[in-house]
């Protein structure tokens, strides 16, 4: 799919709506079934509908919020797609596919068009070159990890993680509709840090390569398999947090510390 994509990105081919069918995995019982998707940059939103002839939709994602990447070997389909909006301030997953690889990349395009459209109206004095890696993005890191409760006395559990962006997720499945858990990665000027290895009173971790994760409240303990598992997602984590954070950040930290 993604020479394809390449290609085809041109924005004045996209209307602003954009409606057909894509296979979706059912949230619950991981089947693949063909799902009605509407895009209206009118409505700022995407929808999919359960039925061909349904008035509701099922799920409506704000284009504010919405996001696409291709994950081809996590789906098990040349052309799969994951998409991802915040919901209640949470994430969702979507997975889907389609049997011609021309109609997803036209889907992910007109995804990124919409975003477009609505990133113009949302920062009007932003220039393109400003707007454009903002519309979609690939995930920083994934993979799995062990991680511990916040008393660090609970054995470890084997986790999805997904970095993307500031937002640490952890998932019992890579395809999980929702997370078990987020984590919020702030900046070092706002006291997050990364270390390599665990405190050494850490006890039921099966891994050995453990990581260290320090934010304002608490400090979050994992552990990878690898050594080199460790090295990469280390990296991730100092990436974000030696940036510095932008001022609609601090709305999403506030929103994680008031979590229930």
């Amino acid at each position: 799919c993604h020479p394809l994509f390449r290609h085809s990105f041109f924005f004045p081919l996209y209307s602003g709506y954009r409606e057909g069918f894509l296979w979706k995995r059912g949230r619950d019982n991981g089947q693949f079934l063909s799902r009605k998707f509407v895009l209206s940059e009118r409505e700022g939103a995407l929808k999919y509908f359960n039925k061909q002839d349904a008035r509701d939709p099922k799920a409506l994602m704000k284009i504010e919020t919405l996001n696409a990447t291709f994950q081809p070997a996590k789906i098990g389909n040349p052309c799969g797609l994951q998409i991802t909006y915040l919901k209640d301030n949470s994430t969702r997953n979507i997975f889907v596919y389609h049997s011609d690889a021309k109609e997803v990349v036209d889907w992910f395009n007109a995804i990124r068009a919409a975003r477009f459209h609505y990133l113009q109206v949302a920062f009007p004095g932003a220039g393109d070159e400003e707007l454009v890696p903002k519309l979609t993005r690939n995930f920083m890191k994934e993979g799995f990890m062990e991680k511990t409760g916040p008393k660090h006395t609970e054995g470890f559990k084997k986790r999805w993680f997904t970095m993307d962006d500031r937002r640490l997720m952890y998932f019992k499945d890579p395809l999980d509709a929702y997370a078990r858990g987020e984590v919020f990665i702030g900046s070092k000027e706002n006291s997050y840090t990364v270390l390599a290895g665990l405190p050494p009173s850490t006890q039921g971790n099966h891994w050995n390569h453990g990581i260290t994760i320090v934010t304002p409240d608490r400090k979050f303990l994992f552990a990878c398999e690898t050594e080199a598992e460790q090295r990469d997602w280390i990296a991730a984590f100092q990436r974000v947090i030696n940036r510095p954070m932008r001022p609609q950040e601090y709305a999403v930290e506030a929103h994680f510390k008031h979590k229930p």
